[in-house]
């Protein structure tokens, strides 16, 4: 080749490293999972132990067969949407919009909580059971119109959508508000005040949807910077493709060709769990500082190694599984929701080895 010649191979990879001239980049891909390795392989106050794992693996395959948990397990509880329909996609986006931050320094009676239909809810189930006691109530809290409607959705409805039955308010109030209102705004201005809309940009991609709620709402926007590389969680913004998913089994808005791209949820519970059963491995210093309810930043590296690792524990978990059993019915979703479910069972039970770390953030 001369050296007037261009080297079209050469040209061809410069174009594709800088996006000139590409139309299609491929399947998307959130890269959670690629952050969740790197903040593995660069945590120090955080460990795996591989045999524990195992271990785990094992035991949670068992359990899940034996319970026959499947996506049918989501909308069997009694407090999630049953109906297949565009109200139950508008529920379950206004649900994972507000899900953040709903653990309390109170004890069980004092703590924030909402009693429907005649039980108490508290943590999670507080949120759910808010907004079907608000819909029951005429106020259409699952509406993005409705949101952006200042005369009709005030601040003072808003208090009485959110009000406790106990002396301790909703957290974060004022956020929560900021979330419905620049959700409203942008499903207006993007996608014509249609969450129905919103999904089907995605195109039945999971990652996709994810993608599309982090690049277009700030609020779902879940990133960090680990050892001085971004890094993306996405929590909220995996939990309502996955919600998604479970409520619909898989159909219809629930229809995803690519769902096991999704990650855990990295929040609060599961890692406790992890924990609990010897997955996860603290420092010293913090797990100390976990025992004495200090809460930690979010955005602190210890808080970012938690995460991280939970993400990337749950990935071995999932390959585990499949080594013992090559046809199970599993992915990191439904090992998230089996997890989250027996921390909140050991909960009710009295029987936490470790408290969960306290990060008050919108993230989760």
């Amino acid at each position: 080749m001369s050296d007037d010649e261009v080297d079209l191979e050469l040209l061809d990879l410069l174009r594709k490293r800088f996006g000139i001239g590409v139309t299609d980049s491929g399947p998307s891909e959130t890269k959670v999972l690629q952050d969740a390795e790197f903040i593995y392989s660069n945590s120090v106050d955080v460990a795996i132990d591989m045999r524990s794992t195992k271990l785990t693996a094992q035991s949670i395959l068992t359990e899940m067969e034996t319970r026959e948990y499947s996506t049918k397990t989501w909308s069997e509880h009694e407090l999630h949407p049953k109906a297949k329909d565009e109200a139950t996609v508008n529920f379950i986006f206004t649900m994972d919009l507000l899900n953040f931050s709903f653990w309390s320094e109170k004890n069980e009676e004092e703590r924030f909580a909402v009693t429907y239909k005649g039980k108490r809810w508290t943590g999670y189930w507080s949120l759910v059971a808010m907004l079907q006691r608000a819909l029951d109530e005429g106020i259409p809290i699952t509406s993005p119109e409705f949101w952006t409607d200042e005369d009709k959705c005030t601040n003072e409805v808003l208090l009485n959508v959110f009000r406790s039955d106990t002396q301790e308010q909703v957290s974060m109030f004022d956020e929560r508000v900021r979330c419905l209102r620049e959700a409203g705004q942008i499903l207006e201005e993007e996608f014509d005040s249609s969450v129905v809309t919103l999904i089907e940009d995605a195109k039945h991609s999971a990652a996709g949807l994810a993608n599309l709620l982090a690049s277009k709402f700030p609020c779902f926007r879940d990133e960090g910077v680990f050892e001085r590389r971004k890094v993306r969680f996405l929590k909220r913004a995996q939990i309502f493709v996955a919600d998604l998913w479970a409520a619909f089994d898989g159909e219809s808005y629930g229809d995803f060709n690519d769902v096991d791209k999704i990650t855990m949820f990295a929040d609060y519970r599961v890692p406790q769990i992890l924990h609990s059963q010897g997955v996860l491995w603290y420092c010293p210093p913090l797990e100390n500082r976990i025992r004495r309810l200090e809460p930690l930043e979010s955005g602190h590296a210890w808080e970012m190694q938690i995460r991280g690792c939970s993400i990337w524990a749950v990935e071995l978990l999932r390959c585990e599984i499949l080594k013992v059993k090559p046809d199970a019915n599993v992915n990191a979703i439904l090992i998230d929701f089996f997890l989250y479910d027996l921390a909140k069972e050991r909960e009710s039970e009295g029987k936490e080895a470790i408290p969960h770390h306290r990060t008050r953030c919108i993230w989760y």
